[in-house]
Order: C-alpha cells, then structure tokens, then sequence
C-alpha cells in the first residue's frame, strides 16, 4: 500500500480537473509610478512657462511695437463697424474708443468736402447700332486680397441704375426680393438705417432718400447738408457733402447717404491700409471716366472664405479698375450681391440669413417702366419705430 504525498505536493482538485493555478498579479514597481509622475509634473510646468512667457511676448507686441499698435488699432475699428463695438474699449481703452470714432467721423466729413469736377462722356446719337455687337450692359468679376474675397460689378450704362425701396409700409425688404419683384438685371444694398441693437426692421432709412429726382425720406432735421452717394440725371455720380438744395440744382436722380467717399477727381483719399476704417464686409459704389457704374461688394466675417477688407483695399481695386470718383455705401452683414431672378451671388456675412434694407441700387434694361412708390409718403422720421417688427 502506497502512502500518500505530502499535502504540499498534492494537486488541488482544480488543478486536476484542468484548470490553471492561479497566480499573483504583478505589482508595478513604485519607482515606475514615481517616475511617470515626475516626467507629468515636468511636463506641465514646461506648457506652462512656455504659455506664460507666449503671452508675454504677444503682450509686449500688441502694445508696446509699432506694428503690434497698427494691427490693434485695426482690430479694434474692425470691432467698432460690427454689432460690438463696446468691445473696442477692451483693446484700446473706452476714452481711446470714444476719440477714435470722433476721429473718423471728423475724417470723412472732411473726405466728402472737396468738390468734384469730374465728366463723363455725352452719349453719341446712334450709338450702339454699328456692326459690332453692343457690349453686355452689366458683368461680374472676383476680386481677391489679403485675406478677402468679393465681386465687382460693372454697368455700362449709368442711366440704367435705379433707386428702389420695399413696396410695403413698417418693414424693409431683401434685395433679392426686390429684384425678383421689379425684374431687375442685378441688384446692391443702397444706404444705412436706424438699427437698434442690430435688430432693426430695415424701414428708417438715416439721411435722404432720393428716387427718380423726388425726395421720398428726408430725416435730416436741423442739418442743412449730408454726405450723399447717387446718380444725377444725365448719369454722372455725385459723393460728397451737399445740402438738398445743392442736389436739386445738380439734378440729382438717385441717391442714398452714406459716407466716407473714398476717390475724388480721381485719387483716392486713404493714404493707407491703418486707415481704411478696420476690416469688414464692405460695398462700395465708384464710376469710370468712361461713365460705367461700378459696385464693389467684398465679403467678410467667415474666416477660412473671406475675413474683410479695409475701406483703402477697396479704394485701391477701384483705382485699378479706373475708378474716378468712389464712396462707401451701407456694408458689414447688409452687403449683398443679387443676380437677375433673386440670385445672391456673394455670401452674406449676417448669422440670420440676408437683411431687410430700406433701399437698394437695382439695375434695368429699361428702367422708365419700374414703378418705384414712396412707401413714406406722409411719414415723419418720429412716427417710425425702427426695431418694430
């Protein structure tokens, strides 16, 4: 009889039925811990001084160097022509703010002062009715900048230009509404508005509005002059600062205010890029000597597409392109583009989609036929409420 093995020999019951002992897990070595946490700990303190001493270094830039000040300068009057212009202060200072936009507008009524002398060629008796095909009476073109895209627009015929406003009384219009509902060519946002807290209903135009050579809103009040851009009646533009009188006998046509003008008698009056007013969308009117209308519409606000341009970028593409006389027109998320059945061309900057606007410079093959009604006839400034919708 065989005796048994000692019991520290003895399989367990486990073991023969196939299973596999079990075994003690390892335990990580303490010093292993201690390590990876030193090489984490090192490794903060490094991201840490570096952002540190990054933002000190920005810092210094951004205030205490020439083109730190410059690019500050220009960020914050991009922010003054945006929806936030409180924010400017953050940047700049609130007294810096205040003084800067009192410097601008000092600036572009001194801008639209000079007086303009330029002409445009007399339309020849039968002309366009030679051999050769006449020319297409409006054409688009890209414009492309230093971080900007856009669209110039080109009518051959200043006299095909037409003022038009919405055709319903307590609210603007979209332009590609307004171009649909009339039959125009083409089509671009005209002048300002009240706008209050950027939610306005587009229905109070600032200024003058002038339609077919009769004032259909005059919010002047006391003032005796305003910065205006339009159309006279042979199709000369006129900007500048005029008073209501000086436009009548000039034989003003069409015509919103806005300002600054930004070309006169054929130079521009930017002397450069810091003071172009910021970046942001923009839409601006020019002629050529030759009498042809431009629109210069560039996009803004969409960074990776288009950021904006500054009002002398745009000064520049309108002098390459034979610009004689220019102004700024209503720009930021009201600047649109709009083709012959309500087609947006550029890509409008505002979250909400294209703006309702109180008027709009649309062009027609014969504009005599678009019946343009004065939707305040009757109204005074003070009996529209422009946040009302």
């Amino acid at each position: 009889m065989q005796s048994l093995p000692p019991r520290s020999t003895r399989t367990s019951s486990h073991a023969a039925s196939g299973g596999t002992p079990k075994t003690a897990a390892p335990q990580r070595s303490g010093k292993t811990v201690r390590r990876k946490k030193s090489f984490l700990w090192r490794l903060y303190k490094f991201v840490f001084v570096t952002g540190c001493l990054s933002i000190l270094l920005f810092a210094i830039w951004f205030y205490l160097t020439p083109w730190g000040n410059t690019y500050r300068y220009m960020l914050a009057d991009s922010l003054i022509t945006t929806q936030h212009r409180e924010w400017a202060k953050y940047i700049i200072g609130e007294k810096a703010l205040r003084e800067r936009v009192a410097g601008y507008v000092k600036q572009f009524e001194e801008m639209g002062e000079e007086r303009d002398t330029h002409t445009i060629p007399e339309e020849e008796e039968g002309s366009g009715t030679g051999e050769q095909a006449p020319e297409e009476l409006t054409s688009v073109k890209e414009v492309d900048g230093e971080g900007f895209h856009g669209y110039l627009l080109t009518v051959r015929d200043p006299k095909k230009v037409r003022l038009v406003v919405p055709n319903k009384t307590g609210r603007g219009e979209r332009v590609s509404s307004m171009v649909k509902r009339t039959g125009a060519i083409a089509g671009v946002n005209a002048g300002g508005f009240a706008d209050p807290n950027w939610r306005g209903n587009g229905f109070k135009p600032i200024g003058l509005v002038i339609s077919q050579g009769k004032v259909y809103y005059n919010g002047l009040g006391s003032t005796k002059s305003v910065q205006i851009v339009g159309i006279d009646k042979d199709g000369k533009m006129l900007a500048g600062k005029y008073s209501l009188k000086e436009l009548m006998e000039l034989g003003i046509s069409e015509a919103v205010s806005f300002s600054p003008r930004i070309i006169v008698n054929g130079k521009g009056l930017i002397p450069n890029r810091s003071q172009g007013w910021g970046v942001a969308p923009r839409t601006v009117m020019g002629q050529r000597e030759d009498g042809a209308i431009l629109f210069l519409l560039i996009d803004g606000r969409q960074p990776g597409y288009s950021i904006g341009a500054t009002l002398y970028d745009a000064q520049e593409i309108l002098l390459e392109n034979g610009a004689v006389i220019a102004a700024n027109l209503d720009g930021g998320s009201s600047t649109v583009l709009v083709q012959e059945g309500g087609e947006i061309v550029n890509k409008p900057s505002s979250s909400s989609g294209e703006r309702y606007l109180p008027t709009a410079f649309l062009v027609f093959e014969h504009p005599e036929t678009v019946d343009v009604p004065n939707i305040w006839e009757g109204l005074k400034p003070s009996d529209i409420d422009a946040g009302k919708w």
